[in-house]
């Protein structure tokens, strides 16, 4: 981050606030920090390129949108599966969340791990079952861990705001989408 131009620095700054929920967030965001939206488009591609960033994400309050049911589903995949069934169970449009991390044997056998949502833990549940039919997954070992308590949700943090600085303060506080 220390080679960064200032542009480039608020850029990441703004950008970790998350996007604008506009038409069109990249010229929205290049407006806030002196870019074109084809400079924050060409920077963010060369950051990908460059492997600063693999990713943009969503982060999605699921409470706010009535799911009250959140489970995570751990499977204990043998190893020379795993890719093919992530790829499946990734496939699948109640799988909100998929990815592998490594067995902390003997405790804990599962490689890989999807969140389902819903409105209720039945549903939740229907869904497992409608999930594990259609990607053949009767075989594997697997838990279900719904949650108990929601914490703060939100995409990576990289610069902080100076807080030294009342203006920068404030508007590290500011709403997504707010000027």
């Amino acid at each position: 981050m220390d080679d960064l131009s200032d542009p480039e620095r608020a850029l990441v700054a703004v950008l970790q606030r998350g996007l604008p929920l506009v038409s069109h967030p990249y010229k929205e965001i290049g407006t806030r920090v002196g870019l074109t939206e084809r400079q924050v488009i060409d920077c963010l591609s060369r950051w990908q390129a460059d492997g600063m960033i693999r990713r943009l994400g969503v982060v999605v309050r699921h409470h706010e949108l009535g799911y009250q049911a959140n489970a995570m589903v751990v499977w204990d995949v043998p190893d020379e599966q795993v890719r093919e069934v992530g790829r499946r169970l990734g496939e699948q449009q109640v799988v909100t969340l998929c990815y592998r991390r490594p067995r902390r044997l003997p405790d804990w056998p599962y490689n890989l791990f999807c969140m389902i949502h819903g409105q209720d833990r039945e549903l939740v549940l229907q869904h497992l079952q409608s999930l594990i039919a259609r990607c053949g997954l009767e075989d594997i070992i697997h838990e279900v861990l719904f949650s108990c308590r929601r914490f703060k949700q939100q995409g990576a943090r990289c610069i902080e705001a100076d807080r030294n600085d009342p203006l920068q303060v404030a508007k590290s506080l500011a709403i997504p989408g707010q000027a």
